[in-house]
């Protein structure tokens, strides 16, 4: 299994348009981005990911992603500080999330498409085998300390965590193993150990639930 590799077309009119449309939201300190309202739905269909610079929007509380057809999200949405909502619902090949989602210490509520993601309690589908670096997928820092990457290695890994109201399928970039070995400890009812994924990873048994 791979990743959704596709390419956005940077030079369309589409991808302009978002771009502009963040950096109204960022200029004008509004709490919600939502493209599929900024730039119109046919031209949020053609987007595929989102723009780095989402990492300047410090304001933004609410993130609406539905409507589109996302296939991955950049690690910068960890430097949306503020960020309170996560909605990229009926984006079914978005699979996975960036580690550093994590990083978005205020977010409580989510809405996701959940069968669709790797791992997922009800399929239980399997994760791509690491390690798989497409240029797109590769951050500049460690998804856990932060650190730049110069010439080390690239520690890869999934994980699962609850992140907001929903268990996300993470993927870490580590700058070493010490890293990983600093994750946190996985959600209940999925892989308990972070991961080079495949379809040998045992996983548990679909339907398994925390118990009450």
């Amino acid at each position: 299994m791979l990743f959704h590799t596709e390419v956005q077309e940077t030079d369309s009119h589409a991808w302009k348009s978002l771009e502009a449309y963040i950096a109204k939201v960022r200029e004008e300190g509004c709490d919600e981005l939502n493209p599929m309202v900024g730039i119109g739905s046919e031209k949020w269909e053609q987007i595929v990911t989102l723009p780095k610079s989402i990492g300047t929007l410090k304001s933004v509380k609410v993130l609406s992603l539905h409507g589109g057809h996302l296939v991955r999200i950049p690690p910068e949405i960890g430097d949306m500080t503020n960020l309170e909502e996560f909605d990229p619902y009926t984006s079914r090949c978005l699979h996975w999330f960036p580690y550093e989602i994590t990083r978005c210490e205020r977010l409580t509520r989510s809405r996701v498409s959940t069968r669709c993601l790797y791992g997922n309690y009800k399929y239980r589908p399997p994760f791509p085998r690491l390690p798989q670096i497409p240029t797109a997928l590769a951050p500049a820092t460690c998804s856990v300390c932060g650190g730049l990457f110069s010439q080390k290695k690239t520690h890869q890994a999934w994980i699962s965590l609850r992140v907001a109201t929903d268990v996300l399928p993470l993927l870490v970039h580590a700058c070493s193993e010490k890293c990983i070995e600093s994750l946190p400890k996985p959600a209940f009812g999925y892989a308990q150990r972070p991961h080079f994924g495949g379809l040998h990873l045992e996983q548990p048994p679909a339907d398994l639930r925390q118990p009450r």
